[in-house]
């Protein structure tokens, strides 16, 4: 249960937004939308897929509920969908074309209860089989347990500050600063900080034809 600007939760899966919506969770809900609607899948369908109630889906779609990083995963999951294409990315490099990505404009995905962030930092991840993305976990935060992605999906990781614990395949790691990680990613997984010090970590997501 938590309790958020007045109001308690009881799922544990989502915060009201301050004032009735915001920018972030509303560009997310309708490509939450976009991409349901273009596979032809109903909220009861989807909600079969991802294991998220229906009623959750359409606060969320609607921009009345921001999603953790949890049942936001789940969710382009089952959509199958990268989760970059639900925060909102940058457009696709053209042919031969270089692409600049400013700090100031990068999609950013914040985990509405645990302040967890996903930085795109991929100035055009549309245009080949990898992304790029940054990700920040407060002091004392865990992502939970991830959904596994397609077979052939692989995660590289550097953490650039703090210790971060990485769990994969019944298997712990901790990294330090500098240090780095290789996983294939086709198996549940999750990432914490058991620390009293933010961690940050680069991670590169590539997807084999």
């Amino acid at each position: 249960m938590v309790e958020q600007d007045g109001r308690v939760e009881q799922d544990g899966n989502a915060v009201e937004p301050r004032h009735g919506g915001d920018e972030p969770a509303g560009a997310f809900g309708g490509n939450v939308r976009r991409c349901r609607e273009e596979a032809g899948l109903t909220l009861e369908q989807l909600s079969v897929r991802s294991s998220v109630s229906r009623a959750m889906l359409s606060k969320v779609e609607r921009g009345e509920k921001s999603p953790t990083i949890g049942i936001a995963s789940r969710i382009a999951h089952a959509l199958d969908v990268p989760l970059s294409d639900l925060i909102g990315t940058p457009a696709d490099a053209a042919s031969g074309a270089a692409v600049v990505l400013r700090k100031a404009e990068r999609p950013v995905f914040r985990d509405p209860e645990t302040g967890f962030e996903r930085h795109i930092v991929s100035a055009a991840p549309g245009a080949g089989r990898s992304e790029l993305v940054v990700h920040r976990l407060p002091a004392q935060v865990s992502t939970g347990l991830l959904p596994g992605y397609p077979p052939g999906t692989e995660k590289q990781i550097v953490v650039l500050d703090g210790t971060l614990t990485v769990a994969v395949g019944g298997i712990s790691e901790t990294l330090d600063a500098g240090d780095s990680l290789f996983f294939q990613a086709d198996a549940d997984h999750g990432f914490a900080n058991r620390t009293d010090a933010p961690c940050e970590y680069l991670m590169v997501i590539s997807r084999r034809p």
